[in-house]
């Protein structure tokens, strides 16, 4: 019951993810992401520690694959398991594992792989990889907004959604975007909403950490 996409810019470098779902705190277990390194999900009767096991897998070296089929392996009941990872040149990969509950379906596409499992369609991980792939000019968040809108018209699960979050890493420790919705009937509008508020911002919060002065200096003048 979650659909899901991690994806790159290739114009900046971003890397990013986004999910949905029916239950609380999606954002606190199933996506996460690294700087220069990648961007993975973990869903499906969700083990969190995945994710982190993946990206580090990525930086001692493993490829996009390599580190999936660990990570499968790895961890306890991995047949429960539904896993996606994308590293820093774009390169994908996937896994289902056999207790997957159905609809269930994995799409790779240029920059981006999606997952969903116990949604409506089989159809619901392409259209998110359509969607991702139709503007790569757009900024990288919003490119996975649309892609999740995307997922939800193509039929998207069987509840109501309540949660949704984004994340997209640049080139600092720290996310450049970091967005959660709880408990909200129509989570994916309102994240979109927040990305609209939180854009004009997200270069500023970025200078604020990493040189103040330029932030002081560059702040309006009180009229």
């Amino acid at each position: 019951m979650t659909f899901s996409l991690a994806g790159r810019c290739a114009r900046t470098g971003m890397l990013g993810a986004i999910v949905t779902t029916s239950s609380i705190a999606v954002g606190s277990r199933c996506q996460h992401a690294a700087a220069g390194v990648g961007a993975a999900l973990t869903q499906h009767m969700t083990d969190p520690r995945l994710g982190p096991l993946m990206l580090d897998l990525l930086k001692r070296g493993y490829t996009a694959q390599q580190a999936i089929d660990a990570a499968a392996a790895g961890t306890p009941r991995g047949d429960w398991r539904q896993l996606a990872l994308i590293d820093r040149e774009g390169r994908t990969a996937s896994f289902s594992g056999a207790n997957v509950q159905p609809e269930l379906a994995e799409a790779h596409g240029r920059d981006c792989v999606a997952l969903g499992n116990i949604v409506r369609s089989k159809e619901v991980p392409d259209a998110m990889v359509r969607a991702f792939e139709a503007d790569p000019e757009a900024p990288l968040a919003a490119r996975l907004i649309a892609a999740l809108k995307a997922g939800d018209e193509a039929g998207g699960e069987f509840k109501p959604l309540v949660s949704t979050a984004l994340v997209v890493v640049h080139e600092h420790a720290f996310p450049y975007v970091d967005l959660r919705v709880d408990s909200d009937p129509d989570p994916i509008a309102t994240l979109a909403r927040l990305w609209r508020e939180y854009e004009p911002t997200a270069d500023l919060y970025v200078t604020r950490a990493t040189d103040p002065d330029t932030a002081i200096a560059n702040r309006p003048k009180q009229s």
